[in-house]
């Protein structure tokens, strides 16, 4: 195993969409993703009473972003680093400690990827999305 992963990093649009917190209500933003021919890379939600946020990112976001304003859903779109990287152990821990010592804010992450799958995603937002990147280049 490698002790050094060597990451593939680069700058992602990623969509924040807001839907009612609803059975169904993610299933048609898929499947009008779907329809359209729009794949989800990496995906998280998260829930408040009212609503639920369904971070994602996807292979066309402006499409995406066209569609959803189409159909009344709002969303959002914000910058983040998507990170393909080995999946083993200590990766992540290697890329907070970067951040941290470059004195960068990790706003969230998420990771995507198999139980058995070589590689891995990993979707961050940092802070500081350009320093991030630079603090993250030679890892």
């Amino acid at each position: 195993m490698n002790a050094h992963p060597k990451l593939s990093i680069e700058t992602a649009t990623q969509l924040a969409v807001f839907l009612a917190n609803r059975p169904g209500a993610l299933a048609r933003v898929c499947e009008a993703l779907a329809k359209a021919e729009i794949n989800i890379n990496a995906l998280a939600t998260s829930d408040t009473v009212d609503h639920t946020v369904v971070r994602m990112v996807v292979s066309d976001p402006t499409k995406a972003l066209m569609l959803l304003g189409e159909a009344g859903v709002l969303a959002l779109e914000t910058e983040v680093q998507v990170i393909e990287t080995a999946s083993q152990p200590g990766v992540l821990a290697k890329i907070a400690e970067r951040l941290a010592e470059a004195k960068i804010k990790n706003e969230y992450t998420y990771l995507a990827g198999g139980r058995a799958a070589e590689k891995g995603l990993i979707v961050l937002r940092p802070s500081d999305v350009e320093k991030a990147q630079a603090a993250l280049r030679d890892l």
